[in-house]
């Protein structure tokens, strides 16, 4: 008795599998027309948002790469308030401690202050950055963006690069002299002549506007600076890493009380927030596509329920109980949702798989890469979020619009179900 008390259960639910997997199949066309939607859907949804991610990543690279790096070595509060007496002490032996122990070139320590820069013609107020000339192209894009002239070769030199914006409003050229006019860290007077050794054009008009670069040795003569500079910029690897990565920095100068490591999201918490805005914007039309399909999904299973009236009157009135048939056509629906996702999300990954390796272009994306010095081409990024997410949502939405149809069968009535016609 025990025995058949334990079987009895098993057997039931695979009864109900194959009475369900057989009422999909009465109407082959339009359970495949459901079906195909969601695969449709399951594949669209899957490519998208790994293209989406994979989009972002690109993003968050080339805006980081551009200037910010991935991470940067601060005096603690440097970030908040930025003053040119908050640096740190010997920075490039920092930055070479730093190269060495993490085994990456992607290093590379600056000064930052602000000074007057006058032309024979004209003046501007420009944020003066002090640079490693040997490796600030591992940390930033700008070394690669020069269109006229060439980029620092020493470290010593009295040269200045500035950018297409404001060498048009000084009026200058390669060769030209510009005066700078600033305060040093012991609040001397700065003053210097430099020449102009290349214009970059980044096509960020604040940046081609109001930053110009010298060479770290130069510009900590010029502003008093001994041995100081204010950060040492990092870059991963990969934009993953950079958790890790942030960990050994942190380990690295743990003996440097007074400094901290700041990751892109400190820095650039503005990027972070268009990321949210732009999901949300995504998720906007993906929902659209969603409800369509949960739309299609409850159609086919109240038309199933509406044709089968008469045959589940006649199966209540043998004894069968109600909630029986309910849970029957919510496995159909079940059954033909995962059929939905395991396919779709199948084929999307495939495809998304197949762009991550030979990537994705749109018209005119390689010259905007040439220009400003960017990837040519996009590739999604797969994980299993970027997967199942989309896919997940629809396999839920579906079982949810079943619902209705399911709960109509809990109040039907064996003798009216019977007569309908």
């Amino acid at each position: 008795m025990k025995a058949s008390l334990n079987i009895a259960p098993n057997m039931s639910l695979h009864i109900g599998l194959r009475m369900a997997w057989r009422n999909l199949w009465r109407h082959k066309r339009r359970t495949w027309l459901t079906v195909g939607a969601m695969i449709f859907s399951n594949l669209l949804l899957v490519f998208l948002i790994s293209l989406q991610f994979g989009s972002y990543r690109m993003m968050i690279d080339n805006t980081l790469k551009s200037y910010t790096g991935h991470m940067q070595v601060q005096h603690r509060g440097y970030n908040d308030n930025p003053k040119i007496r908050t640096s740190i002490e010997g920075i490039i032996p920092l930055a070479s401690k730093i190269r060495k122990q993490l085994g990456t070139d992607m290093v590379a320590a600056r000064g930052v202050a602000f000074a007057m820069t006058s032309s024979k013609q004209r003046s501007y107020g420009l944020q003066i950055i002090g640079i490693e000339p040997q490796f600030e192209a591992n940390v930033s894009t700008l070394p690669g963006l020069i269109i006229k002239g060439k980029y620092f070769t020493d470290s010593n030199a009295e040269e200045i690069i500035i950018g297409s914006v404001l060498a048009r409003n000084l009026r200058v050229v390669i060769g030209d002299e510009l005066t700078l006019l600033g305060s040093g860290r012991d609040g001397s007077f700065a003053a210097g002549v430099v020449t102009v050794a290349g214009i970059f054009e980044s096509g960020i008009i604040d940046i081609d506007r109001s930053m110009a670069q010298l060479p770290l040795a130069y510009f900590q003569s010029l502003f008093s600076m001994g041995d100081q500079g204010h950060n040492i910029v990092i870059n991963a690897s990969d934009l993953t890493q950079v958790t890790a990565l942030k960990k050994q920095v942190s380990h690295i100068i743990s003996d440097r009380k007074e400094l901290t490591v700041l990751d892109w999201n400190q820095l650039q918490p503005g990027l972070k927030q268009a990321i949210q805005a732009d999901m949300t914007s995504a998720w906007f039309m993906y929902a659209v596509l969603i409800i369509l399909v949960a739309f299609s999904v409850l159609n086919t299973q109240l038309m199933s329920v509406l044709e089968r009236t008469r045959e589940f009157g006649t199966m209540m009135a043998l004894g069968l109980k109600p909630s029986r048939l309910s849970t029957l056509v919510f496995t159909e629906t079940f059954l033909m949702s995962g059929l939905g996702l395991v396919l779709g999300t199948a084929l999307g990954t495939l495809l998304a798989y197949y762009l991550s390796i030979v990537g994705f272009s749109y018209p005119g994306m390689e010259e905007m890469a040439v220009r400003f010095n960017l990837p040519d081409r996009m590739y999604p990024s797969l994980s299993l979020l970027s997967i199942f997410l989309g896919p997940g949502v629809v396999f839920i939405f579906s079982l949810l619009a079943s619902l209705y149809p399911s709960l109509r069968l809990l109040f039907l009535q064996p003798v009216s179900a019977m007569r309908a016609v």
